[in-house]
């Protein structure tokens, strides 16, 4: 089971506030047990919204809408990927996660499992994800 640790964006990661280090080697040593663990698939953080873009898909057309983006409380800051047995361990290592903007700042992170192809009927789209290497089992 893959679940992904998605950090909410807050005013000063959009604005490029890079963290403190005594909040980076936290976030490292957190990290290091998961990949000690096994358990690590990927993390890492986003750049501000500000340098990214999203396309928008309305009457079969698609419009590019250059970043920033309001609402920073909606937008994500990071993201960690873990791959563990069950739900329950998912918690547990989740409920362990630094407070991502450090003890005396609010944050958030949200938690959501990512589908696997069992989760799907059989099918050639399937299949041909299957054929490109791109496994929802890491």
């Amino acid at each position: 089971m893959r679940f992904m640790i998605i950090v909410k964006a807050t005013p000063d990661s959009e604005a490029g506030v890079m963290p403190e280090e005594d909040l980076f080697t936290t976030m490292a040593d957190y990290h290091e047990e998961l990949s000690q663990a096994g358990v690590l698939l990927d993390a890492s953080g986003l750049q501000p919204s500000s340098r990214g873009w999203r396309i928008r898909y309305s009457g079969g057309k698609r419009t590019v809408i250059d970043g920033p983006f309001a609402e920073s409380k909606e937008l994500i800051a990071g993201y960690t990927l873990i791959q563990v047995r069950t739900r329950e361990e998912a918690l547990e290592w989740t409920r362990r996660f630094p407070a991502p903007f450090g003890d005396s700042a609010e944050g958030e992170i949200e938690v959501r499992q990512l589908y696997e192809f069992e989760d799907f009927p059989p099918s050639e789209a399937a299949d041909r994800f299957r054929e490109m290497g791109i496994s929802s089992e890491s």
